[in-house]
């Protein structure tokens, strides 16, 4: 008796077209294309979510230099000040404040030069 596999293709062929819901072109609408596009955009996915920290983590830097550079510092001393200071706050917080709380960030850079001896 032979095995008829319609419905084993069919279930897989559903799978990526779903996948592939909102492409342009033929890229929803054939089977082929729609695979290939959706194992690419999975791969670019995979990739930009480790890459999407990188690039925070970067922008974060760059806010927290350009504020602490206004007070006269640069921002590798600053970290180190508040190393020496023992304030262990991260680099996302440390961007808020300087944004939206810059009273309270001052502080930090106040704390990060006196613990360099540069207050």
């Amino acid at each position: 008796m032979r095995v008829k596999r319609g419905v084993t293709a069919k279930r897989r062929h559903k799978k990526y077209l779903k996948l592939a819901k909102g492409y342009w072109g033929r890229k929803h609408l054939i089977y082929k294309t729609a695979r290939e596009a959706v194992e690419k955009s999975l791969k670019y996915s995979y990739r930009d979510r480790r890459a999407r920290k990188r690039e925070f983590r970067s922008l974060w830097i760059i806010r927290i230099n350009a504020k602490v550079r206004e007070s006269g510092l640069s921002y590798s001393k600053f970290i180190a000040g508040l190393k020496k200071a023992n304030i262990d706050i991260d680099r996302k917080i440390l961007a808020e404040l300087a944004v939206n709380q810059p009273a309270d960030f001052q502080r930090l850079v106040d704390a990060s030069k006196k613990a360099i001896g540069l207050a």
